[in-house]
């Protein structure tokens, strides 16, 4: 929706929103852009007369906003319909979907496609570095959109994405997620398989060639020219590490032609991120070399592993990790990028499905990697929480306060440890805080 706002705002509207506990970098990015943001739900944000409401998928049916938007009978539409609308009519739209990677991948696409000289627009769900915004119009026909399965509206209960209709697709992968709104796997797929639908038979799909739900997708039913990906033997486009601290990639595509080039990422769920990027940019015209040679230069995402400090060679990292499979390939990819030091995990378990507990089997696997594990424990977890993390025993502290975990934290965290702080939330401010107390009592 930040986003939304920024492309409403570069076509001229006066913008204002309303949100909970707006936090950086997105709050960052409004303020700069001179959108107001009206702290609460109340309807006093109606006070401004608008001409159009853009309704977020976070509002629903009883917040106060709505309820004076409907019996005002203002003008209302949701973000995927505005965006549909008023951007994506007369592009050609790039869409990456899939549970894990669709930010990191949809800015590295945007990010090859601007080193190419393409200037494409884009709306992704993060802050990609080498733009420092997470959306803009662009000058090209291109417009790469980061296309989320989730719920449109209160009004709308389909995917977001099925408004995009994109002519080139990504699916990075396919997981059980959102246990909030979809029942099951099944439920998943017939909201992809409407995706799938809308791509047109001229145009391209980019997908994982290792995932058995992509497979089951596709056996539902596909009108349009399939290109694989991935990091093993069998795939159309294959990428592979160089070397042991994965600071090296090479790259080889369809028609044996090979490409290298040294990056900042790492991790093999990053470099899945990378080998889809480039296929897909390949698809629309950008010479293979010069693909791959452009994530030399990818500077990352904010919130995606976003190195954020370094204090007395502690080094700090804000990740949006919420999942388990997210979070424990961060650890792996870690562990490889820096042997012998130590692994230190800061979670928020805040997404809805993690608070139904549908996660619980899988998380404390997700962290058995890390050296160190701080968690602070929200109210309103599921039953059997505390108990499924029961295998982390010696190495989990938990806490129900922010303030108690940064403050353990600061006394134990040694030179050399790399500490991730993983929400999908604004975690209290605590990485921030930790930061500033290190600074305080070890200096820089």
């Amino acid at each position: 929706m930040g986003g939304v706002a920024a492309l409403a705002r570069a076509a001229g509207h006066k913008v204002t929103g309303c949100d909970h506990n707006v936090y950086p970098p997105m709050s960052t990015q409004l303020k700069n852009l001179g959108i107001d943001i009206h702290e609460g739900v109340d309807a006093q944000q109606l006070a401004v007369d608008p001409d159009c409401v853009v309704v977020g998928n976070v509002m629903s049916r009883g917040v106060e906003v709505v309820e004076a938007m409907l019996n005002n009978k203002d003008r209302y539409t949701s973000g995927p319909q505005w965006l549909a609308e008023n951007v994506l009519h007369d592009h050609h739209v790039i869409a990456v979907a899939g549970t894990h990677g669709k930010t990191t991948t949809a800015s590295m696409l945007a990010w090859i496609l601007e080193d190419a000289g393409l200037e494409p627009g884009f709306l992704i769900g993060g802050i990609p570095v080498n733009f420092g915004t997470s959306a803009r119009f662009g000058k090209s026909r291109f417009f790469v959109v980061e296309a989320d399965e989730y719920d449109t509206a209160f009004f709308d209960k389909r995917a977001k994405f099925v408004h995009y209709r994109p002519r080139t697709l990504v699916l990075n992968n396919l997981e059980f997620d959102h246990a909030d709104i979809y029942k099951d796997m099944d439920s998943i797929l017939w909201q992809f398989h409407q995706l799938l639908r809308m791509v047109p038979s001229d145009g391209h799909i980019i997908a994982n060639g290792n995932d058995r739900n992509l497979e089951k997708l596709f056996e539902m039913g596909c009108w349009t020219p399939v290109q694989t990906f991935g990091t093993g033997d069998g795939t159309d486009w294959i990428a592979r590490f160089g070397d042991t601290v994965e600071r090296h990639i090479g790259m080889r595509d369809p028609a044996g032609a090979a490409a290298e080039t040294r990056w900042r990422m790492s991790g093999y769920h990053n470099l899945d991120n990378a080998i889809a990027a480039v296929a897909a940019a390949v698809s629309v015209g950008v010479p293979f070399e010069g693909a791959v040679d452009a994530l030399s230069r990818f500077k990352g995402v904010k919130r995606r592993m976003e190195r954020t400090a370094t204090v007395a060679n502690i080094a700090i990292y804000d990740d949006f990790a919420h999942h388990p499979t997210a979070i424990k390939k961060t650890i792996a990819s870690m562990r490889v990028r820096y042997p012998g030091q130590r692994v230190i995990v800061a979670i928020e378990p805040r997404s809805n499905t993690m608070k139904l507990g549908v996660h619980n089997d899988a998380l404390a696997d997700s962290l058995m990697d890390a050296d160190l594990i701080w968690m602070y424990r929200p109210d309103g977890m599921g039953d059997g929480f505390d108990a499924s993390l029961a295998p982390l025993e010696g190495r989990l502290i938990m806490h129900r306060d922010y303030d108690q975990l940064v403050n353990d934290m600061s006394r134990k965290v040694l030179g050399g440890d790399q500490v991730i702080f993983m929400s999908n939330g604004g975690f209290g401010s605590a990485r921030q805080t930790l930061t500033a107390l290190l600074q305080r009592t070890r200096g820089s």
